[in-house]
């Protein structure tokens, strides 16, 4: 007998081949037949009903900011409903371990707007074990983590044998690799050297190097330069973040470094605007400071104003759409341009920007419009290459975030396997299961077969799509209602069922 069975259904297994009728029988958290009528015969304790729907392994979203929010049932749901059983936190270089109180402290403020705070790990000192242990049964996603350096820097106060010495222990507790920001505060004082040094004993356990480079769009080739210096360095895997720009020079450049034999790969999201921490995208880069307090004293200073109004790109104002403005008086702001905002509050632009920064202690965030060279075709281009794998950059925080977090793997589904036929459904698994799996070393995920385990999602073909829209960013998508994660039904009906099966996962 089996616990559940998919009965009915066409199945998208992960391996390449193309839809095929099969039911799926699942015992014990895991997949016991892929047969035909004779395992649909069988009896079972939960029977779904599959006809007319695909049937495929759970997605892995490869870039995600769910490290607090990966708790909030709402969260869950919306990743749920896109087919995402599968979160891979720590990126970025900047989440909640390895931390002493201090960074755990700094981390929280810094990144409030994008990881926000989680609720379980109180004042710290906190280990990658405990954080991974946080996860274990308190959330229907699964979950994997990096190590990130940003943090792994402030804890060891840039002491190369320390933070060696963290890294080592992060990948002994259970990380799947190491991530870095090198547009954040610390991360971004790290040169390559550094870097090449801590991805040594990454590289030694199979694991992946995971970027955000040091400059996108016309500073993309520099950036990819040094990602690939630290990769021949190194001998790691290298894994860019967020990839965009446009399409022909940046997949030149990614077969240029296979051409070489480095182990490439990247991730993208289906959108042409990106989001991020206000003060990142709008202050001069000299105003970074560890110290969050001085940044904010600067604010005050009557130079820093007039140099914000005179060095900052004047579109920005217009292109940058607040998201969180976690500050009683100023949450009105959210959904409307710095410059519309700015016009209703009676200011400039600038310090209008400079006033909510301080109001919200650096924890505003926004949504803007990228430049022109990321353009539709160049977005295309990049998820068709097939060095792609699919991730969100999913942040939740905020009243009007990012609709990438509520609709970027269903946008995949909706647009670019049924309109626009940018991959087959079986291409479409491969961007998003089975090679995330692959990259992160989670030999049990990613495919359907006997003895893997029962990580699967029901897809309406006809259906399936995102509705989150930049006007309404918090709407769940469509077309899936029925998941299981090990084996246990998390949606049903396209609703949550309460279970809450999800687990830590460890490469192997």
């Amino acid at each position: 007998m089996f616990d559940v069975l998919i009965h009915g259904g066409l199945v998208v297994d992960g391996t390449g081949a193309p839809p095929y009728p099969a039911d799926v029988g699942v015992r014990d958290g895991r997949i016991e037949a892929v047969g035909g009528p004779e395992a649909g015969d069988a009896p079972a304790a939960v029977r779904i009903d599959a006809t007319g729907r695909l049937v495929v392994p759970g997605f892995v979203d490869a870039h995600v900011h769910g490290d607090a929010t990966v708790l909030d049932p709402g969260v869950q749901l919306a990743a749920l409903r896109q087919g995402v059983t599968t979160f891979v936190l720590g990126q970025d270089g900047l989440s909640f371990a390895p931390s002493p109180p201090a960074t755990l402290r700094f981390v929280t403020r810094y990144f409030a707007a994008i990881n926000g705070a989680h609720p379980l790990l109180g004042d710290g000192p906190v280990s990658v074990a405990e954080l991974l242990a946080s996860y274990d049964g308190a959330t229907a996603l699964n979950t994997v983590y990096l190590v990130p350096h940003g943090t792994v820097r402030h804890a060891a106060g840039a002491d190369p044998a320390a933070m060696l010495r963290m890294v080592e222990r992060g990948l002994e507790e259970g990380a799947a690799g190491l991530s870095s920001g090198l547009e954040y505060i610390p991360g971004r004082y790290g040169d390559a050297a550094e870097l090449a040094a801590l991805c040594a004993p990454v590289a030694r356990a199979g694991l992946p190097y995971v970027t955000h480079m040091r400059g996108y769009e016309q500073a993309a080739a520099a950036g990819m330069a040094e990602a690939r210096a630290i990769a021949e360095r190194s001998g790691v895997a290298l894994h860019v973040s967020h990839y965009h720009g446009p399409g022909p020079e940046l997949a030149g450049m990614v077969d240029d470094a296979l051409a070489t034999g480095l182990d490439v790969t990247f991730d993208s999201y289906p959108y042409l605007s990106g989001f991020s921490i206000l003060a990142m995208v709008a202050l001069p880069r000299d105003l970074d400071d560890p110290d969050l307090d001085r940044i904010v004293a600067r604010l005050h200073e009557p130079e820093v104003r007039r140099r914000l109004a005179r060095e900052t790109d004047p579109t920005l104002w217009h292109r940058a759409v607040l998201a969180h403005v976690p500050a009683a008086d100023l949450a009105w702001a959210e959904g409307r341009s710095v410059a519309e905002a700015a016009a209703e509050a009676g200011r400039e632009p600038a310090a209008f920007c400079a006033e909510l920064l301080i109001a919200t202690r650096l924890a505003a965030s926004c949504v803007f419009a990228q430049p022109p060279g990321n353009d539709d075709a160049s977005m295309r281009l990049l998820l068709r290459h097939p060095a792609h794998l699919g991730g969100s950059d999913g942040i939740h925080i905020g009243g009007h975030p990012h609709p990438r977090a509520y609709g970027a793997f269903a946008r995949f589904l909706g647009r670019h396997v049924r309109e626009l036929g940018d991959w087959s459904w079986q291409e479409a698994v491969a961007h998003l299961a089975a090679g995330p799996a692959r990259r992160f070393r989670l030999h049990d995920r990613g495919e359907i077969r006997p003895g893997l385990a029962a990580d699967l999602v029901v897809i309406d073909p006809e259906r399936v799509g995102d509705t989150a829209d930049y006007s309404r960013p918090r709407v769940l998508a469509e077309g899936v209602d029925d998941v299981l994660v090990g084996g246990v039904p998390v949606l049903a009906g396209g609703a949550l069922t309460g279970a809450r099966p999800g687990r830590p996962l460890r490469p192997r």
